[in-house]
């Protein structure tokens, strides 16, 4: 497979099969899934929910009466979508309010918002993205995760909502594994895991037991990100011929759908992180 060039536009992603398999919705589940505000008994948020592992978890949620809430640049084409721009500081604010005033009025028994929305199409070594890029990168892929779960951590407190209340923080073997051409997603997922650890000794401390909050480390699973990285030169991303070689052998690998039924089957947990296999680890020996 000839690599691809090292830069893309921004938020370009190849069209891979695995993207269009993913694309394909079963409208019948989210007929069953998707319910209106008064009837709802649980409320769940998914950033991303138009591809990849969003879109798997938007189809697999596990409770009947669920109204579900899309926060992404797209619409999704069954469910409520919000708008939501990780680069975009502005649209924090509007998914913040939303939070706000979804949860004033909600007597259900369950609300989850899950933090899995990525910018994508920023990889490269520091020193070499131009810097527009990179501040960019820093914007939507470390800041935009943790404000935004900071937003609906305090939304559920000042509310009063007192039913479980659920924080997911999508996470990435990157948070332990130094991968060159990541610096800023590799920070950006060990300062999130982290977050999520100091968090919950707040709630332990304030007493809010109610409010579970952890990290998921998905595993190798088979997205337009996954493929979009994989496709890039070894100067510009080293790990990605070894993440082609993965995707094409099916070694090891999930689609959106089994990873989402992971996720789901395994919350709520009072764990901080939740692990479900990793991506290719390298290590060269290289200076760490």
């Amino acid at each position: 497979m000839a690599p691809a060039p090292a830069r893309r536009k921004q938020g370009e992603a190849p069209i891979t099969s695995a993207m269009e398999q993913g694309a394909r919705f079963d409208r019948a589940a989210s007929r069953r899934c998707y319910v209106g505000m008064e009837n709802a008994d649980s409320l769940i948020w998914i950033s991303g929910a138009t591809e990849g592992i969003g879109l798997g978890l938007s189809r697999n949620i596990p409770y009947a009466d669920a109204r579900v809430i899309n926060l992404s640049r797209r619409a999704h084409p069954a469910i409520e979508s919000v708008p939501l721009d990780l680069a975009e500081p502005e649209s924090w604010a509007t998914v913040e309010a939303h939070f706000r005033s979804t949860l004033a009025g909600f007597r259900g028994r369950r609300a989850i918002f899950i933090q899995n929305a990525h910018l994508k199409g920023l990889t490269g070594f520091a020193g070499e993205v131009p810097v527009e890029d990179y501040a960019r990168d820093i914007t939507a892929n470390m800041t935009a995760p943790i404000r935004l779960g900071e937003a609906f951590l305090r939304a559920v407190i000042d509310s009063g909502f007192g039913g479980e209340a659920g924080l997911v923080m999508m996470s990435s073997a990157s948070a332990r594994s130094p991968y060159e051409g990541q610096s800023v997603y590799c920070a950006g997922k060990a300062a999130l895991e982290m977050w999520v650890r100091v968090v919950r000794r707040e709630l332990a401390q304030r007493g809010r037991d109610h409010i579970w909050v952890t990290a998921v480390r998905p595993g190798f699973v088979d997205t337009g990100l996954t493929r979009h990285v994989a496709a890039m030169a070894d100067r510009d991303y080293p790990v990605a011929s070894m993440l082609r070689g993965q995707i094409e052998r099916g070694e090891g690998v999930m689609d959106v759908d089994t990873a989402a039924r992971h996720i789901w089957a395994a919350l709520p947990t009072d764990r901080s992180l939740l692990l479900f296999g990793e991506q290719v680890q390298v290590d060269r020996g290289s200076a760490t």
